[in-house]
């Protein structure tokens, strides 16, 4: 099979992922990937968006919820009281505040949330978890475990699993300095 124009494979293309490490641009130094470091980041991309296309393809089919609302769930029903301010719901689960509302609208409509007004902030409000949304999760969390465990898990060594926790723990804190992301210890 011929490589693709600018694939790593391909010794004749001379594009930006062949590019010397000095070269100079407007803007400065461009450190431009290594053919090797070009195909890791390829090989992420394509893995997290098959595993995320996935993922919703079997949270749609068992449960009939997509990814974003169960992640929703997940977040309130591991809070004290299962509830949450809103503005810190959407940082925890990187939605914005207008699509988290609409996310919350919608599993209100289901009987899975409720919407609380906070008592001391009358713009703020909170999302808290009911038992009908708690036994909903609950229905989903088997099989989202199982697709998690086959996709990934079943795939790679513990030896392994280990090295992509702490690799990926780097890349997370990295990106996260302030610490908002689900899975940064506190």
């Amino acid at each position: 099979m011929a490589a693709r124009r600018g694939s790593t494979k391909d010794k004749r293309y001379e594009g930006p992922a062949r590019a010397e490490k000095n070269e100079k641009t407007a803007d400065g130094e461009v450190r431009w990937l290594s053919p090797a470091e070009q195909e890791t980041w390829r090989a992420f991309l394509a893995a997290t968006r098959l595993l995320f296309e996935e993922l919703e393809r079997q949270l749609q089919q068992e449960a009939g919820i997509p990814v974003t609302y169960y992640e929703i769930l997940v977040a309130l029903s591991e809070a004290p009281d299962r509830t949450i301010r809103m503005r810190d719901l959407a940082d925890l689960t990187r939605s914005s505040p207008s699509r988290l509302s609409h996310a919350v609208s919608r599993l209100e409509e289901t009987g899975w949330l409720k919407r609380v007004s906070c008592a001391t902030d009358r713009r703020g409000a909170f999302a808290h978890l009911t038992d009908k949304g708690f036994a909903a999760l609950e229905a989903a969390a088997p099989g989202h475990a199982t697709a998690v465990r086959r996709h990934v898990f079943d795939r790679i060594t513990p030896k392994q699993a280990d090295e992509l926790g702490r690799i990926l723990a780097v890349i997370r804190d990295g990106l996260d300095a302030e610490g908002r992301c689900p899975g940064v210890p506190t």
